[in-house]
């Protein structure tokens, strides 16, 4: 028998590990977004916030901060429903996962962001002024394309990270592929033949993942020398 029966189950796994990978990757890059605005602000509070923010998050382990994210959320949850003589709200998980991990990945986009808008020359911003340009002109239509010009290669880094960090989401009681894969192997005393299958789902996922970026790459690289190389 296929996968000794497992294969359905390793796929529902599967699809849940892609949903919360991506819903968690539009989540960071809000964050990172705005993170990477508010400490290239002229604004200090702006600033400090932002640094603040990044230093705390990228200083701590993933799984601790899953761990005080998600069960702190949850007993500040129900001190506030009590409070309110509430029933209890239990947190669900699958969206405690996705707000965790793209709050602190968020972190690691805010940097490469920051980057990437440095990089950015001031001549063109002045030219889209000069032109007549409101702010959000010149932000979406001009310094928007050319910082993911200049971020995807880090945007492609951490996505390949996030998307192998959803194996954390484990520990606050989701089935994804690792829980799953782990359980069948368990069960049938393959554990070694169902940890190389896992290894092979994310293997083909990051590839899968290095295509869509090359694509990416391409289309925000249009009229530069590299683009035709």
């Amino acid at each position: 028998m296929f996968l000794y029966g497992y294969s359905s189950l390793l796929w529902e796994g599967t699809k849940l590990t892609i949903s919360l990978s991506a819903l968690s990757l539009m989540v960071a890059f809000v964050i990172g977004l705005g993170g990477a605005l508010a400490k290239t602000s002229s604004n200090r509070m702006m600033r400090s916030l932002g640094y603040f923010y990044t230093t705390v998050v990228r200083g701590i382990p993933d799984l601790v901060l899953m761990l005080l994210l998600f069960y702190s959320g949850q007993i500040w949850l129900n001190h506030f429903t009590s409070w309110l003589g509430m029933k209890q709200i239990d947190i669900n998980p699958f969206m405690a996962g996705v707000i965790t991990i793209g709050f602190i990945y968020g972190a690691y986009f805010t940097e490469t962001f920051r980057g990437a808008f440095l990089s950015i020359q001031k001549g063109q911003i002045e030219a889209g002024q000069a032109f007549g340009m409101s702010r959000q002109k010149v932000f979406w239509r001009i310094m928007f394309p050319l910082m993911m010009r200049f971020a995807l290669p880090g945007i492609g880094n951490n996505w390949q990270v996030l998307l192998k960090s959803t194996a954390l989401v484990s520990i606050i009681g989701l089935a994804d592929v690792v829980k799953l894969a782990s359980d069948a192997g368990k069960a049938t005393f393959h554990m070694f033949f169902f940890t190389l299958i896992t290894a092979a789902i994310y293997l083909l996922l990051t590839t899968l993942s290095n295509l869509i970026l090359r694509l990416l790459d391409k289309k925000y690289s249009v009229g530069t020398r590299g683009a035709n190389l």
